[in-house]
């Protein structure tokens, strides 16, 4: 248990944002959400981790906001708590803790602080904390970071990075690139060995020359499948990040976001692709 429980609104609870919400409970925080509309299966996964639903206007007035929602809605949550924000007497840190690139994550910042709201800029490494030995990162950055070093609880660690705004963001943008990068980058050519007839060739060549990157796509490919729609913006996002100096290197990444875009198309009709890419990383 915690020394000082706060109350912390935490938004949304995909899979990422339950299992920290979970942590943020067992370490004696109150975390609340918005489950309006959401399915089932969300308001179950969010009841599970310890979480109570709440209206926007409880939402604004607690002690921390934490927005975790894929980067294409970033912008909108916002501006959905704009108005609250404004008329709350006493205003949340807010962490942006999204996939965005550091131009973004400034913009966001200058628009809450017209509310008066001290932004944080979040990047998370790792997968959904469990709780386990290997904790997820969370890296804060900004003037206010200090302020949210009691997140570092079981399961979650805080890292706090030199630099304002955008020093989280910078990390998380290149991380990400690099991480799911080589899995579009995978991806593309094992189609395209489909498509040109040499599917089981190359895979027998990975297996006997690249075992490890084997064994790795065999995991990261199917784990990416359903989460394609959203690495799109993500993938929009670093394009903007290299834009200014490394147009080479935006366009590149431009490329990865019409992949996984087709990808995210290809799960709501045919499937086909998919069931070639998953049939690619199957061992023989």
């Amino acid at each position: 248990m915690t020394d000082s429980p706060r109350r912390i609104a935490l938004i949304s609870p995909g899979a990422m944002g339950s299992a920290v919400a979970a942590r943020l409970a067992e370490a004696g925080h109150a975390v609340l959400t918005s489950l309006a509309g959401r399915s089932a299966d969300t308001r179950a996964r969010a009841a599970a981790a310890g979480m109570r639903d709440a209206t926007d206007a409880e939402l604004a007035v607690c002690d921390l906001m934490i927005s975790i929602v894929p980067p294409a809605e970033a912008a909108g949550l916002v501006e959905r708590f704009m108005p609250l924000l404004r008329a709350a007497p006493a205003k949340p840190l807010f962490i942006d803790a999204n996939a965005l690139n550091p131009q973004s994550k400034r913009t966001l910042a200058a628009r809450l602080a017209e509310a008066g709201v001290d932004m944080i800029d979040g990047a998370i490494i790792g997968p959904p904390p469990t709780g386990n030995a290997r904790p997820t990162i969370i890296h804060l950055s900004g003037p206010a970071a200090t302020k949210a070093v009691w997140l570092d609880i079981p399961g979650c660690k805080v890292e706090i990075l030199e630099g304002g705004i955008g020093a989280a963001s910078a990390l998380k943008m290149c991380f990400g690139g690099i991480n799911k990068g080589v899995v579009g980058l995978a991806s593309a050519l094992l189609l395209a060995a489909e498509r040109h007839g040499a599917a089981d060739a190359l895979r027998a060549e990975m297996q006997r020359s690249m075992p490890d990157l084997f064994t790795r796509y065999g995991r990261q490919i199917p784990d990416m499948i359903p989460k394609a729609y959203r690495w799109v913006a993500e993938m929009e996002e670093i394009a903007a990040f290299l834009a200014e100096h490394d147009p080479a290197g935006a366009r590149l990444f431009e490329g990865m976001a019409g992949l996984f875009a087709h990808v995210a198309a290809d799960a709501r009709s045919s499937g086909e692709d998919i069931a070639t890419l998953k049939r690619a990383v199957v061992p023989d």
